[in-house]
C-alpha cells in the first residue's frame, strides 16, 4: 500500500466517523475546551480536497464513493458519475487488477484550447480488488510544448531546406554555364542571394534559442536608449534606400533603460526593417521615443498595407508571415517578430501592435526605463522629427 492509498483509506474512515467527529467536536465547545488540533483524518481529508491532482474512488457497480473538486475540473467526475473513458478504465482495472492509463481530452471551459487529461486507474487495495482509484493529471501544457516542439522541428526543417535546395540547383547551373561568363554571373549572385538568407536563417535560430533559455538577463547594463536607435537606423540605412523608404527619427530624448544593448538593437533592427519590407516604395518609416508610466516606449510606424484583426496576435509567431509571397521576395525569416517578443519580455518588457489594413501598422517595444541622475527632459514641445541623417 503506497502513501496516497493510506491517504484515501484513511478519507474513507474519515467519513465513515464524520458524525462523531462533529459530535465531539460540539461536545468540547460546551465544555469550554480549547484545544482546535485538527485530528489525522481531518489533516488527510484536507489534502485529497486541496489536491491539484483530481483523485475518485469507484467501486465495481459504478458508485463513485470519494471523489475532490479537481477530478470535476479535470472532466474525470462528471455530476458525481465517473465519465465514460474513465469508467472504461476502471472496468479494466476491476477484471485484471492492472494499472490502465489513458488521456482524455475535452473542451476548455474557460478559453480556446483544450485540455488534455492524463488519467491512470489502478485498484486501491493490493488485496482487496473491489475498489479503483483514479488519479487525473492535467497534461494540457506538455501536450502544448510537444506539439510546439513538433511544429518548430518542421518549420525549421523546410526553412533550411529551401535556401539548400535553391543552392543545389543554382549550383549545377553554375556549372552548366562555364562558358557563358553572364550566366555564371547571374547565377553566382543567386546562389550568394541564398547563402545570405540561410546566414541569417542559422543566426537568428541561434539568437531565439539564447532567449528563449533566458527568463531574465543577468547582468543589465545602462543602456542609452538614443545609441539604441542609431544604431538600428545605421544598420537598417542601405535596406531603407533600396527600397525608396524614407525613415523618420525624433530628436534624441536622453532615455536610459537596463537591459542588453546588443538584444536590444537587434530587437529595433527587426522592427524597422519588417515596416521596409510591407511598406510600398515611397512611403516612409518613422521612429520615436516616449516616456509611458515609467517605460520607455520606441515605437516604429509604418504606412504598409497594414494587418487584418484577426492576423495580429500571430505575427509574433516563429515562421508566420501573413503575406508569405512578399516576406519570400524581401528574403525575410519569419523568425524577426519572435525574437522582438522575446527580447521585450527578457527585458520585463512588451511588445504592443497597433494595425489597420490600408492604413499602416506601429509596432512599440516598452521596456522599463531608468533614471539616473539629473534624469531626462520629457517635454514634448521640445522634440520632433527628422529625417535620418540630417
Amino acid at each position: 500500500m503506497n502513501v496516497l492509498q493510506a491517504v484515501l483509506l484513511a478519507v474513507v474512515a474519515a467519513a465513515l466517523g464524520g458524525l462523531l467527529a462533529i459530535a465531539a467536536g460540539r461536545l468540547r465547545r460546551d465544555r469550554g475546551d480549547d484545544d482546535t488540533d485538527l485530528t489525522m483524518a481531518q489533516v488527510l481529508d484536507r489534502v485529497v480536497y486541496r489536491s491539484s491532482t483530481g483523485i475518485a474512488v469507484v467501486d465495481g457497480f459504478h458508485d463513485v464513493i470519494l471523489f475532490n473538486p479537481r477530478a470535476e475540473e479535470l472532466g474525470l467526475v462528471d455530476r458525481r458519475l465517473l465519465v465514460e473513458p474513465a469508467w472504461a478504465a476502471a472496468n479494466l482495472v476491476l477484471d485484471r487488477s492492472e494499472p490502465v492509463q489513458i488521456d482524455i481530452v475535452r473542451k476548455n471551459p474557460h478559453g480556446r484550447d483544450r485540455v488534455a487529461v492524463r488519467c491512470v486507474a489502478r485498484q486501491l487495495f493490493d488485496d482487496d480488488p473491489r475498489f479503483v482509484v483514479l488519479y487525473a493529471y492535467d497534461d494540457s501544457e506538455q501536450v502544448r510544448m510537444e506539439a510546439t516542439r513538433r511544429d518548430f522541428v518542421a518549420n525549421v526543417s523546410h526553412e533550411l531546406k529551401t535556401p539548400v535546395g535553391a543552392m543545389a540547383l543554382l549550383a549545377e547551373a553554375l556549372l552548366e554555364s562555364v562558358d557563358d561568363p553572364e550566366s555564371v554571373r547571374h547565377f553566382g549572385q543567386r546562389v550568394q542571394r541564398e547563402a545570405t538568407r540561410l546566414g541569417n536563417l542559422v543566426t537568428e535560430l541561434i539568437a531565439l534559442s539564447r532567449l528563449q533559455g533566458a527568463e531574465k538577463l543577468p547582468d543589465l547594463d545602462v543602456v542609452d536608449v538614443d545609441d539604441v536607435v542609431s544604431d538600428a537606423l545605421e544598420r537598417t540605412r542601405l535596406t531603407a534606400e533600396n527600397a525608396r523608404i524614407e525613415i523618420t527619427a525624433d530628436r534624441p530624448s536622453g532615455y536610459e533603460v537596463l537591459g542588453d544593448r546588443t538584444l536590444l538593437v537587434t530587437a529595433l533592427t527587426n522592427l524597422i526593417e519588417n515596416a521596409i519590407a510591407y511598406s510600398p516604395p515611397g512611403t516612409p518609416v518613422s521612429v520615436s521615443r516616449t516616456l509611458r508610466e515609467g517605460r520607455i516606449a520606441i515605437a516604429v510606424t509604418d504606412r504598409g498595407i497594414g494587418i487584418e484583426k484577426q492576423y495580429q496576435e500571430r505575427v509574433f509567431e516563429r515562421f508566420y508571415r501573413v503575406d508569405k509571397a512578399r516576406s519570400r521576395a524581401t528574403g525575410g525569416t519569419g523568425l524577426g517578430l519572435a525574437i522582438v517578443k522575446h527580447v521585450a519580455a527578457n527585458h520585463d518588457g512588451e511588445i504592443l501592435l497597433w494595425s489597420k489594413p490600408g492604413t499602416g501598422s506601429t509596432f512599440t517595444l516598452l521596456i522599463p526605463a531608468h533614471f539616473g541622475p539629473g534624469g531626462a527632459d520629457d517635454d514634448p514641445s521640445s522634440r520632433r522629427e527628422s529625417p535620418v541623417g540630417s
